[in-house]
C-alpha cells in the first residue's frame, strides 16, 4: 500500500501545469482531487514518474454564469456544485446527480471535473453530462479546444483529452424550466452505480416536447437512449407511455458483467430505472 517513487509539481496557474505535463511526457499524469488516483498509486496499478498537482490552479475553480450556459471550472468540488445556486437553477439534473456521489468526504475532496476524466462507466457525472449536451473545455500544448460529451468519452476509462492536455472546464447549456431526476441503483450506501438513469424533459401544452436520456454503466461509456427520447417526444408524459418508450432503454447498449451484476441482470433493470427516472422527473 506504498506508492512507487515519482517527482511532483504543484502548479499555480494552466500555463504552468501544462509545461510541468510536457515535462513528464507520457509518465506523467494529473492529481486532481485525487479519489481516484491516490488508491490506485497506493496499489500501485498507476506509477507514473511525475504527478502534476493542480490544486493550487486557482482559475480552474468556481461556477460562473455565461449568457446561455454555466461553467464550472474542473477543480470545482461536489460539494461546491451541490450547493451553488446557478446548479440549482440551471443545471438541477447535475445538482440531482451530485448528490449521489460516494458520501460527504469523498464530495468534499473529489472534483467535478476529475470525475468526468477518469471516465469510470460507473461513474454518475459521465451520463448526465451526456444527457445534458456538456461541452468539455480542453487546454494543450497546441492551445485550447470544446468538445461536446458525444466526443468526448471514447471507451473505458478513455476521453478525448490528449496526454499533454488538461481538462479545464465544463460548458453546461441552461436548461431552466425542464423536469430532471437521476436514478441510481446501487449494491450499497455510497457504492457505485449497477445501472443509472439521467432524464430531462421538457413539457408543453400537456406534452413532453424535448426528452434527454442518458445511462449509467450500460457500456463502456455512457450511453444516449436516443430511442427512449424519441418515444418520450410528443407523448402525453402517462404512465402508459413513459412504460412503453422506457421498453427501449437497452436498444444500443452492451453492459458486461462484474461481481455487482450480470449483462442480463442489467438490461432488465435499465428499463426499470428509466421509467423511475421519468416519472419522478414528471411528477
Amino acid at each position: 500500500m506504498i506508492p512507487a517513487v515519482f517527482d511532483y509539481v504543484k502548479a499555480s496557474s494552466v500555463d504552468d501545469a501544462l509545461r510541468a505535463l510536457a515535462s513528464g511526457g507520457e509518465d506523467a499524469k494529473i492529481l486532481a482531487g485525487g479519489q481516484s488516483l491516490i488508491p490506485l498509486l497506493r496499489l500501485r496499478l498507476a506509477a507514473p514518474a511525475l504527478l502534476v498537482d493542480l490544486t493550487g490552479v486557482a482559475e480552474m475553480r468556481g461556477i460562473q454564469d455565461d449568457g446561455d450556459s454555466i461553467v464550472i471550472g474542473a477543480m470545482t468540488t461536489h460539494s461546491t456544485v451541490l450547493n451553488d445556486p446557478l446548479v440549482a437553477r440551471y443545471a438541477t439534473l447535475v445538482q440531482q446527480a451530485t448528490a449521489t456521489v460516494a458520501d460527504r468526504q469523498v464530495r468534499h475532496r473529489g472534483t467535478f471535473g476529475g470525475s468526468l476524466a477518469h471516465a469510470d462507466p460507473a461513474g454518475d457525472l459521465p451520463a448526465v453530462a451526456v444527457a445534458s449536451d456538456a461541452v468539455f473545455e480542453i487546454a494543450g500544448s497546441g492551445g485550447r479546444r470544446s468538445v461536446p460529451a458525444s466526443e468526448f468519452f471514447l471507451d473505458y476509462l478513455t476521453t478525448a483529452i490528449g496526454p499533454d492536455e488538461i481538462l479545464t472546464a465544463v460548458r453546461l447549456p441552461k436548461r431552466e424550466g425542464w423536469d430532471t431526476h437521476y436514478e441510481k441503483f446501487q449494491r450499497m450506501a455510497q457504492a457505485w452505480a449497477i445501472v443509472g438513469v439521467a432524464a430531462a424533459v421538457r413539457r408543453e401544452g400537456g406534452s413532453i416536447a424535448e426528452a434527454s436520456v442518458a445511462l449509467t454503466n450500460m457500456g463502456s461509456t455512457p450511453v444516449r437512449a436516443s430511442a427512449v427520447e424519441q418515444a418520450l417526444i410528443g407523448s402525453d408524459g402517462s404512465l402508459a407511455a413513459v412504460t412503453a418508450a422506457a421498453a427501449h432503454a437497452v436498444d444500443g447498449t452492451s453492459p458486461t458483467g462484474d461481481v455487482n451484476a450480470s449483462a442480463d441482470y442489467r438490461r432488465p433493470l435499465a428499463g426499470v430505472l428509466t421509467r423511475r427516472a421519468v416519472l419522478s422527473a414528471i411528477a
